[in-house]
This record gives structure tokens, sequence and C-alpha cells, in this order.
């Protein structure tokens, strides 16, 4: 019983890590990238050009990479909490769908990001003769069209959002923030600034429930009684 117990906070205080931890990194990674302040959709030749040698905005990014991981626990845990009512579809559609979304984001950041990385060590004429090839990469010409797949993450988790205010499994304006931030957070680049907005929102809705679970009085709260229980 003690190790089913030890197990269970385990998970709980690792999931609500997670919840802590995800927004708090995209609040970060978009706060990191230039011209919040002046917003504009940017080129595929802009695109580059601004990451180049911008260390603060790849480390941003490196952290979003990590970061795909705790959407996937976020997205299993919604689906685990709506399916105790009668919303347990859209937890289970939702939860697949922004996984999915997940994966092709992970996918993103390595090739369009984490790539610029390696770029910053080749010496300015060799960058300038690789330009043709990273624009047909950030342009998302051939198999680079799969990218687009990230906007599956915000609908996956939009469509768990509603889930969760119709099931009441959160407090309602807890639900609201992170529908709105969601569908917001996929924003185009170079309008950084809605992205850091959508995220501050979700950041405000997503952490006091992780530290609920930290605290063991979340939505899995009675979860540690019925595992006693049952042994």
């Amino acid at each position: 019983m003690e190790r089913n117990e030890s197990l269970y906070r385990a998970k709980r205080v690792g999931t609500g890590l997670c919840f802590i931890c995800f927004p708090l990194v995209f609040v970060f990674a978009f706060s990191a990238h230039p011209g919040l302040l002046n917003p504009r959709l940017l080129g595929p030749q802009e695109l580059i050009l601004r990451a180049h040698n911008a260390g603060l905005l790849q480390f941003g990014h490196v952290l979003v990479t990590l970061a795909t991981a705790l959407l996937v626990v976020t997205a299993v845990h919604f689906m685990k909490l709506l399916d105790r009512g009668s919303r347990a579809w859209s937890g289970l559609i939702g939860g697949a769908v922004a996984i999915l979304g997940a994966i092709i984001l992970a996918a993103d950041k390595g090739a369009l990001c984490l790539t610029m990385s390696a770029l910053d060590t080749v010496t300015a004429d060799e960058f300038a003769r690789l330009m043709p090839g990273l624009l047909a990469m950030f342009s998302l010409k051939g198999w680079m069209a799969l990218l687009w797949g990230m906007l599956l993450l915000p609908i996956g988790f939009a469509i768990q959002a509603v889930g969760l205010l119709k099931a009441r499994a959160l407090p309602r304006w807890q639900g609201a923030l992170f529908l709105v931030g969601v569908l917001f957070v996929g924003f185009p680049d170079g309008a950084e600034i809605v992205n850091l907005t959508a995220s501050l929102l979700m950041a405000v809705a997503l952490v006091p429930y992780g530290m609920r679970l930290l605290s063991g009085t979340g939505s899995d709260g009675g979860a540690s009684s019925a595992a006693r229980a049952s042994t």
C-alpha cells in the first residue's frame, strides 16, 4: 500500500509540474522574440534572418521542444479528467489531436529552429550560400508542409477545453481562460505579442491547477483515497 501511495504521489507531483512548467516555458519563449511591440507578419527570409545568431531566441525554442513532452502529459490528464463524466469523447478526440499536434510541434522546432543554432557556426559566406535551401525549408516546401499540422495542437486542446467547461471539470474562469489562450497561441510568426498574451492566459489558468495537484487538492485529490481503499 505504501508503494502504491508513493507511486500515486509521484505521478500527481509530476503532472502538477507539467501544468506549471509548460505555460511558463511558452511565456518565456514568446517573450524572447524580438520586435514584440512592432507586430507584423514575417516572410520566410525575415524569419531566417531573425533566428540567425539569436541565442536567446534559440534557447527559447530548445525549451519549447522539450516542453512538447509536457503537452502530452497535459492532454492525457485532461482525457482522464473528462473520462469520468459525459464528455469522454471530447477528452479522447481532443487529446489525440493535441498529442499529434505536439509531436509535429517538436518536429517544427527541430527542423526550423534547432538547425539555426548549427548554422550559426558557419561563416557569413557559407550561410549566404545556404540561403536557397533555408528558404525552401522555411517556405514549407516538400514534406515540410506536414508542419502545418502544428495547428492540431490548439485545435485539440480547444476541444478538450470545451469539454472541461461543459463537464464543469474545472472552475469556469480557468476553463474559459484556457480556451481563449489555446485559440490564440498559434498566431502567425511576427505577431508574438498575441502568442505571449495567450500564453499568459494559459499560465493564469493552469499554474493554479498545477499547484493544487502538487498539494493534493486538485481534481485528482480523491484518487489517493480510492487507491488506498482498493489495497
